[in-house]
């Protein structure tokens, strides 16, 4: 793997460190609901998804 892909997968395992962090994450908690899902759980799990797609197309660049 090229240092430079490695140098981002470490950018953004630091950068989901901060996100999941407590106090960024009680920013969500509040009482409203996005398509039925409340607020805090759609936060969390967009992010996540947002994190795996990131990281696959970093990874699908190594490999080309």
């Amino acid at each position: 793997m090229k240092k430079r892909h490695e140098q981002k997968l470490v950018v953004l395992s630091i950068a989901l460190l901060f996100i999941f962090n407590i106090p960024f994450v009680l920013i969500f908690n509040n009482q409203g609901a996005i398509m039925g899902v409340p607020t805090f759980y759609f936060s969390i799990f967009s992010i996540w998804l947002v994190s795996i797609i990131v990281s696959y197309i970093v990874l699908k660049r190594h490999y080309e």
